[in-house]
């Protein structure tokens, strides 16, 4: 590999099952107090202040508000999946992608296109305009295909379970 390649891991932190008693706390209440969740856990508010300092640092998590998208003005939730000409022009492609402000979601994929993406717009013309005026003309894009979600049904986080093994 380059030195100017880019690095992908999928590398785990360890986490214990304290850690994610945290993540979940955190997950159905972003705004609980150190307070509450030393009570609901039964060890020392220090140790929870640790625990979420060291989860926040070192990025196993965010703590941000959610936003309702429709309540705010975001009428057009679309996925747009991309073809790019020649592979190595897909980092370069997708930087000039993630610089857009309507991407919410934007992935390496495999199949028969190189990126996938989602956008959030105002209405159906702010799409379009995304689409003809700053999309279609990023060097290095051969195609698009463009899904439109007609109704978003679940839109969660993940459920930690799946992966602490720790739990019986």
């Amino acid at each position: 590999m380059k030195n100017d390649e880019p690095r992908f891991s999928n590398s785990e932190i360890d986490l214990d099952e304290l850690d994610f008693s945290i993540l979940s706390l955190l997950q159905k209440d972003g705004r609980m107090s150190l307070t509450d969740m030393a009570e609901h856990l039964g060890v020392s508010i220090s140790t929870v202040r640790t625990r979420v300092s060291k989860l926040l640092d070192d990025k196993t998590i965010q703590i941000i508000g959610r936003v309702n998208t429709g309540r705010v003005g975001f009428q057009v939730y679309a996925q747009i999946l991309i073809s790019v000409s020649a592979s190595k022009l897909i980092g370069s492609v997708a930087a000039k992608l993630q610089e857009l402000k309507e991407v919410s979601f934007l992935a390496l994929t495999s199949g028969d296109f190189d990126l996938e993406m989602d956008v959030m717009c105002r209405d159906n013309d702010h799409l379009v305009y995304i689409l003809n005026e700053r999309i279609s003309k990023i060097e290095g894009i051969s195609r698009t295909k463009t899904n439109m979600f007609l109704k978003v049904l679940k839109l969660a986080q993940p459920d930690l379970s799946l992966v602490n093994f720790h739990k019986k």
